[in-house]
């Protein structure tokens, strides 16, 4: 089994995204599956630019020569994608975005009925297998995931691939090093090798184990005070740019 692993926060490995994505992708090489991560801001991926070339023109190819090139092999072999974002204006960044749109190749050209549902036809050597959304956020409540949960399924859908779940963390800026102050999140990453365990070997992820990634780590009021007074603090700080 082949997963592709794209690391979509403009961070990269220094955001809050890869704190969760790192001990999960480890969960699932534990599992005996091989990992291939990109970072994709270092892939340079430019937008669609819609018009439909490689449906028409240059089936299966598009004019574009950039990261892409790179990730459209990968994209076809993988059984599983995994996509990591932080939760940028109730969606996606930009840069998964962008991924996303120029995964057209893979599709089309002519639509089909699936289960009685208008969309494109998978093209003809690109698997079909499982997407998984790895994501965090800032904010508090685990309904700022809502919009970017009904994305993932629709795009899973359309992609001609079964939607395996999401790894949520909210309020992600508490495990910071800087922000936590030194508490202890050991149990949160513990059940994000769970979850990638268990996806694997299970073909799915336990709601106890989504439930222990996503345990709140301060109550609402408290962590907005604690966020603001950090926030103020950073502003006072003088500017080394």
């Amino acid at each position: 089994m082949k997963v592709l692993a794209l690391n979509c926060s403009p961070r990269m490995d220094k955001g809050n995204t890869a704190m969760i994505l790192t001990p999960f992708l480890e969960g699932m090489k534990e599992a005996g599956v091989e990992v291939v991560l990109y970072q994709v801001k270092k892939l340079k991926i430019a937008p669609c630019q819609g018009e439909l070339n490689c449906y028409l023109k240059t089936p299966g190819e598009c004019f574009q020569k950039d990261g892409m090139q790179t990730l459209y092999p990968k994209l076809r072999e993988a059984d599983i994608w995994v996509f990591a974002t932080p939760v940028y204006w109730d969606g996606a960044t930009g840069l998964m975005k962008n991924l996303m749109d120029r995964i057209t190749p893979l599709s089309g050209p002519l639509y089909e009925l699936r289960a009685g549902h208008c969309t494109v036809a998978l093209r003809k050597g690109a698997k079909s297998g499982k997407v998984v959304l790895v994501s965090t956020c800032g904010l508090w409540e685990m309904d700022n995931f809502d919009p970017l949960l009904a994305h993932m399924k629709a795009f899973s859908r359309t992609a001609s691939r079964k939607y395996a779940g999401a790894v949520l963390r909210p309020h992600a800026d508490m495990m910071q090093p800087v922000m936590g102050e030194g508490a202890s999140f050991e149990d949160i990453f513990k059940a994000a090798r769970t979850a990638g365990c268990q996806l694997v070997r299970n073909g799915k992820m336990s709601d106890r184990t989504l439930s222990a990634i996503s345990r709140e780590l301060m109550p609402l009021k408290e962590y907005v005070n604690y966020i603001n007074k950090g926030t103020l603090q950073a502003l006072k700080k003088p500017n080394k740019r």
